[in-house]
């Protein structure tokens, strides 16, 4: 394994990093010595994170669907911290669920493509010239067990995280032998505030689908994504982590 170019304090640039599993992964980051940009669209929430991580935390409101805005703001990360080692994608949204196919609005459709596939590739195309320059970076990309199996009612978001699944594949076999590692994580219903909020039979009919009869933790997927984007992790690209409590085994 070539450990030149690895870096003592890696840079991270985590995307819906202000709250959720987003902000969960930079906790865990910071705490192992890393410097971390956190992007998000919610401004307050931001704040708010960057109070708690404290500094060196750099914070950008962005709409990663906003090719023009994800540039500057990768460009202002490259100034701040001088490199770029870690890019994940946690932003997301789900659409319009419990509906039909013939039922999905194709503007709404729209949008949830262009924030969850659109954004990992706006994102991606920014961050590569850094990391190819200094022949190292991770990337991951949040997938979800929805990309694999499909989950009735949810077309629009199925359909964009079966698509980050295929642009993992793509973007691990370009850059093998670059220092530069591509992966996806495909978690099933992990325990954050939104799950806290719903019914509990509502939960209860999500977690009936996985074998071990319970929801995933934050800090589960933050461990899982710790290893993931690590040097250590040199040898594994372009594949799609599960975090499903079994459900998936493919």
């Amino acid at each position: 394994m070539n450990t030149t170019n690895q870096p003592t304090n890696p840079v991270a640039i985590i995307t819906g990093g202000a709250d959720g599993l987003g902000f969960s992964i930079a906790e865990r980051l910071v705490r192992k010595g890393a410097r971390v940009a956190l992007f998000d669209f919610n401004e307050e929430a931001l704040q708010k994170a960057q109070r708690q991580l404290g500094e060196p935390t750099f914070v950008a409101k962005v709409d990663v669907a906003d090719r023009v805005a994800v540039g500057v703001a990768v460009e202002a990360v490259a100034e701040a911290f001088g490199r770029i080692d870690i890019l994940i994608n946690c932003a997301g949204v789900t659409g319009r669920t419990n509906i039909k196919s013939h039922e999905v609005d194709l503007e709404d459709f729209n949008r949830v493509m262009r924030v969850n596939v659109n954004g990992c590739l706006n994102t991606f195309q920014a961050v590569a010239p850094h990391m190819l320059r200094q022949a190292y970076g991770r990337v991951l990309h949040f997938a979800s067990i929805s990309g694999k199996e499909g989950n009735a009612g949810m077309l629009a978001y199925s359909t964009s995280k079966a698509a980050v699944i295929g642009m993992t594949k793509v973007q691990g076999k370009e850059y093998a032998g670059t220092g530069l590692t591509v992966n996806a994580i495909a978690p099933a219903v992990i325990f954050t505030d939104m799950v806290a909020k719903l019914p509990p039979e509502q939960v209860k009919y999500m977690t009936d689908k996985i074998p071990m009869s319970r929801c995933g933790t934050k800090d589960e997927v933050a461990a899982l994504c710790e290893f993931i984007v690590s040097a250590e992790a040199s040898f594994t690209t372009g594949f799609t982590f599960d975090i499903s409590g079994g459900r998936a085994t493919y």
